[in-house]
């Protein structure tokens, strides 16, 4: 009988423990620092299932204050349109308020005005509109009696036309001074007989200083225009 009883307390013990070692061999233990600090790793999906979106970094909100364009590549600059400034109204007597924008109008059927006509009395004098130097005096067909001034830098070429005559002593490289008469109104050239005016314009010199050549540019804005 005393045999019997601890066959039965044996077995009892051997049962305990395997059912003790089942419940507590996937428990994590409490100072493994895995344990407790590792975030559990996703499961994979299964076949024929999407996988788990990644975890996205919300985009921090603007800090008031705080400039956050910094290092972002600036755009460039637009380029500066060059033009000369203080230009005198080149006819005498005639104010800026009396002149007419007449840059962009048609002359022909291909080609614009480019320039301004200030309207007066023939034999009115003509003015340099700023300093500088006579560059070419010239007869042509067109324009008639005409003269090409560089300003000092040698970056503008003022053109005057359809001048009457030439003021005395003018010659091509004499400096000019701001309001030196340089010659007087006319109608020579392809102009109206009718109708005496200067033709004034403006152009910017390219690399080669040309003085036939250059871009122009509306005087009338220049001369005060509104």
């Amino acid at each position: 009988m005393l045999k019997w009883t601890l066959v039965f307390l044996a077995g009892v013990l051997v049962g305990a423990n395997a059912v003790y070692f089942v419940m507590t061999r996937d428990a994590p233990r409490p100072t493994d620092p895995l344990a407790i600090e590792r975030a559990p790793t996703p499961a994979a999906a299964l076949p024929g299932e999407p996988a788990a979106a990644p975890a996205v970094e919300p985009i921090p909100a603007p800090v008031p204050g705080v400039d956050t364009t910094r290092n972002s590549p600036s755009l460039p600059a637009a380029p500066a349109v060059v033009r000369p400034g203080g230009l005198l109204v080149p006819v005498e007597g005639i104010t800026a308020s009396a002149l007419s924008n007449t840059f962009t109008d048609a002359r022909g059927n291909d080609r614009v005005h480019e320039a301004l006509d200030i309207m007066a009395p023939r034999g009115t004098a003509v003015l340099a509109v700023a300093d500088g130097h006579v560059e070419k005096l010239f007869d042509s067909k067109q324009g008639g009696l005409t003269l090409y001034q560089f300003d000092p830098a040698g970056r503008f070429a003022y053109y005057y036309a359809h001048l009457d005559r030439y003021a005395p002593g003018l010659v091509e490289g004499k400096r000019l001074r701001r309001g030196e008469v340089i010659g007087y109104v006319g109608s020579t050239g392809n102009a109206n007989v009718d109708a005496p005016h200067l033709h004034f314009a403006v152009f910017v010199l390219g690399p080669e200083k040309q003085w036939w050549k250059g871009t122009p540019i509306n005087p009338y804005p220049l001369l005060g225009g509104q």
